[in-house]
């Protein structure tokens, strides 16, 4: 069996976190606080060269591309008291065990630790995280977050949930975090750090109706990259990497002239509101690759973007929520990265980058929305992203009917290639699934499951499939 560890240090990191989690566990024991255990078994059999789009781009990575395979996942972990607490800690650690291809991995998908002084919150390691205001359940996934790649080891210190602003009557809220991060699948740049922050304000406080405005900034920066060497990893270049500015002496002559490492910013916008039993969202995402950077309604790419529509009912479980999402990433500020003889805007060549070839990726997966098409399904090898300039409509349903519950995503999208390698003529390729889920009280609350997915079209090939997937969840000390 390979175990799947990068290098010696980052084996030391996680052996460390794995000891400070066991410790933890110990005194839980102690104090009689709730630890829950977690055993998830999962297989997927399909038809074609690849498992069906949904059944394994939602999954965080946890479910290979291959047609078939299996998965075995145990864990535990405790979570913050439901009780407002001055202090509060919990912490995750899940052991995957991942079959396919001949092949059999082992590696800690979750594993952190977490803590909370008043309102701010301080996290080691890594976690399942949903960023950005798409819709949680059903959406295609956030254009610069989804739930496509696997977590990645970060430290981030922040506030992580909207809290009300003292003295604004609690109109006002923000939330907001800094985050470190490593990319440990070492795909031709070795030991790529990251960059993430982001600030959100929302608006409406006890009203039906809220408002709220995010900015994401994320960079890539430092590593060794072939032919060209170690980049700029100095004090002085993280905070060129902060102010998203130009690189000094040591960096190569474009980030001089541009700014230090990959950066890629994201704005949003949504409103919500509450009407009678239903609650309804509306939102926009954008991202700016190039200078200057405008408000979202004003920016070189504003036909880009994805647009969600969400309406969640309160009291009617057999239709729970609806969505529609529109995807349109194909006009990049046009083909041209040179405007009029200055060096900005154009040529966007979304999650690609000139030093930084495996691009906005983590082990072969788009970290963004996944239909900008992930290197995993290059078959020539290349480790950039083939697929960026895509239209897509994306629909989701979820309800409980006598017990089980339900979920349908059908997904439709046109595919050109990029700028730079356009396809010779454009794709059409349809992704469909259905998910039913049933907990069992007489089998000591074993939850089982199935997914059917089918893809149609040329893009990734006709496939159908099947996943099955079986958990038992609990108290890990107290029955």
């Amino acid at each position: 069996m390979l175990i799947e560890w990068n290098n010696k240090k980052i084996m030391n990191k996680v052996i460390t976190l794995f000891f400070f989690v066991f410790v933890s566990l110990i005194q839980l024991y102690a104090q009689s606080d709730t630890v829950r255990y977690d055993v998830d078994v999962q297989g997927v059999a399909s038809s074609g060269t690849y498992s069906p789009f949904w059944l394994q781009n939602r999954e965080y990575g946890k479910i290979a591309s291959s047609p078939t395979s299996a998965d075995v996942m145990v864990g535990f972990s405790k979570e913050f008291g439901s009780k407002t607490r001055l202090f509060d800690y919990g912490f995750k650690a899940d052991l995957l065990l991942q079959i396919y291809d001949k092949k059999t991995l082992a590696y800690f998908h979750e594993l952190y630790l977490k803590t909370r002084f008043s309102v701010f919150d301080l996290i080691i390691g890594a976690r399942e995280e949903h960023l950005g205001n798409q819709d949680s359940t059903l959406s295609c996934g956030g254009f610069l977050f989804s739930h496509n790649a696997r977590p990645m080891p970060k430290i981030t210190v922040g506030i992580e949930h909207f809290t009300i602003v003292p003295f604004t009557f609690g109109f006002f809220e923000i939330k907001g975090a800094i985050a470190h991060g490593w990319f440990t699948d070492n795909i031709y740049t070795q030991n790529l750090y990251l960059h993430h922050k982001y600030a959100y304000g929302r608006i409406g406080g006890k009203l039906p109706v809220h408002f709220q405005y995010g900015l994401d900034h994320v960079a890539q920066w430092g590593g060794i990259v072939p032919g060209v060497g170690q980049q700029p990893v100095g004090l002085n270049d993280f905070a060129s990497i902060f102010l998203a500015s130009p690189g000094g002496n040591t960096s190569t002559r474009n980030d001089q002239l541009n700014v230090l490492g990959n950066h890629i910013i994201s704005q949003s916008m949504k409103l919500e509101a509450d009407i009678s039993d239903f609650q309804v969202s509306g939102y926009w995402q954008n991202l700016s690759e190039d200078g200057p950077i405008r408000f979202i309604w004003s920016t070189m790419n504003r036909p880009d973007g994805l647009w969600g529509l969400s309406v969640r009912n309160k009291n009617f479980p057999v239709i729970k929520g609806i969505l529609y999402e529109y995807l349109n990433t194909t006009d990049q500020s046009g083909p041209y990265h040179d405007k009029d003889g200055l060096i900005y805007g154009g040529g966007d060549n979304y999650f690609n980058n000139g030093i930084y070839q495996n691009g906005w990726t983590y082990y072969s997966r788009s970290i963004g929305t996944p239909f900008i098409s992930s290197p995993l399904y290059n078959k020539n090898g290349n480790v950039s992203v083939m697929n960026n300039r895509v239209q897509v409509h994306h629909f989701g349903l979820e309800g409980d009917v006598s017990g089980y519950s339900y979920k349908i995503l059908g997904s439709f999208s046109k595919n050109y290639g990029t700028y730079n390698a356009p396809y010779p003529e454009m794709i059409r390729n349809t992704s469909m699934m259905l998910e039913v889920n049933k907990q069992f009280a007489t089998l000591s609350n074993v939850q089982c499951g199935i997914s059917v997915g089918a893809d149609f079209g040329k893009l990734y090939g006709n496939t159908v499939g099947c996943m099955f997937s079986i958990r038992k969840t609990g108290n890990l000390f107290h029955y």
